[in-house]
């Protein structure tokens, strides 16, 4: 295969999964390491693609780019739905008690997976995110909070010191939270202070805490830090880490569960 041919076959991939990995590529090409490096800095140098650790990501990937909840539903589908549905798990059957959603397509996922449980009763919901809210509220028999604030277009959930007040306030028995970014050296980030913030008082207000991520967040470091790994009982993603990811979260003893 020659270089050219190769590269587009990159960039099909890359628009296609959202990030690629080199050691993934060279073995999918049959190549080295050192080829499938040299392809990267060629295309990045073209402006096509943006080099980092272990791979690229698309050229608007940068550490504040965010893509809005419309795009967000359409992007891994599949994906999202099956780590709602082994995410749903840390209920176990009996469970009574309070449950937290943070905003996001894969936690909203997650609420779809429970959707008959939550409409058994017995569990109180949480939540700041509205759009999630306004499905929840159909569900009958289902407890459900609202926290009110400022309103983020951008993925339709409250922010502000309001809402980050009344979440310290409450102490959820478990905690389904989402993250733009999950790395060995920055933990769980994401592109918006105001996100984060309220992120941050999810993390430290549950008794346990379950993070959903699809395979391109692993290995992410975005703008914000909101928690350490240490801060996670279990990652749920359809993806394993990469080897420098996976040790540091057995070393911060997160139980990883792979949809």
């Amino acid at each position: 295969m020659y270089a050219a041919e190769r590269q587009q076959l990159i960039e099909r991939r890359l628009r296609a999964d959202g990030r690629v990995s080199v050691v993934d590529l060279a073995q999918r090409f049959d190549v080295t390491t050192e080829t499938v490096r040299r392809d990267l800095d060629l295309l990045e140098t073209a402006g096509l693609l943006r080099r980092v650790h272990g791979g690229a990501v698309p050229i608007d990937s940068g550490s504040t780019a965010e893509a809005t909840l419309v795009e967000r539903r359409s992007v891994h589908s599949a994906a999202k739905a099956a780590i709602g549905a082994r995410a749903a798990r840390a209920i176990g059957e009996g469970f009574q008690g309070s449950v937290y959603f943070d905003a996001g397509t894969t936690t909203a996922a997650v609420a779809q997976s429970l959707a008959p449980r939550l409409r058994a009763g017995g569990i109180e919901i949480v939540t700041h995110a509205l759009s999630l809210a306004a499905e929840l509220a159909g569900q009958s028999g289902a407890e459900l909070t609202v926290i009110g604030g400022r309103v983020r277009g951008v993925t339709a959930a409250a922010v502000g010191s309001d809402t980050v007040r009344t979440i310290e306030n409450l102490r959820p028995d478990v905690a389904f939270v989402g993250t733009n970014g999950v790395s060995a050296g920055f933990g769980l980030s994401t592109p918006d202070p105001d996100e984060a913030a309220v992120k941050r008082a999810i993390v430290r207000a549950a008794r346990r805490v379950v993070v959903v991520a699809d395979r391109d967040k692993l290995g992410r470091e975005l703008l914000v830090g909101f928690g350490a790994l240490a801060d996670v009982d279990v990652l749920v993603s359809d993806a394993q880490p990469d080897a420098e990811l996976a040790l540091a979260l057995a070393d911060a003893d997160v139980e990883v569960w792979n949809a």
